[in-house]
């Protein structure tokens, strides 16, 4: 008795295409639109990232709701219930995201959002 392998439809279809010397077709479509680049994938993958934590988005929300969309840091810290070197931290985190920026008055920083920081983060979201 002889014994022939098991192959899979696909298996088979891929060795009777190739026994009749036709290229087998593509699986998928062309691409429709110009994809992100793996330097651009970098950035928003660290914006996001900053983001993806709740603190930080309680963080950029007091910001955005503040008079201004400014805020100092003595008056973030009661709202997420942290300390001040945490909140410091967070804060960090954002402003080297992108997201806050962050200018010094006599012993106080005070954090506002980056205009158009916000909107550039969604947009690659929006357009997938």
């Amino acid at each position: 008795m002889i014994e022939l392998p098991l192959l899979s439809r696909d298996a088979a279809e891929a060795e009777a295409v190739a026994a009749a010397g036709a290229a087998p077709a593509a699986c998928c479509g062309p691409l429709t639109r110009e994809t992100i680049t793996a330097a651009d994938a970098d950035v928003f993958a660290r914006k996001l990232k900053a983001l993806a934590d709740p603190v930080r988005l309680r963080l950029v929300s007091i910001v955005a709701a503040s008079e201004g969309q400014e805020a100092c840091v003595c008056d973030l810290t009661e709202p997420v219930g942290l300390s001040q070197p945490t909140v410091s931290h967070h804060l960090k985190i954002l402003t080297e995201a992108g997201i806050l920026s962050r200018s010094k008055r006599g012993t106080w920083a005070y954090f506002r959002l980056v205009p158009g920081a916000l909107e550039a983060i969604a947009a690659p979201l929006v357009n997938v």
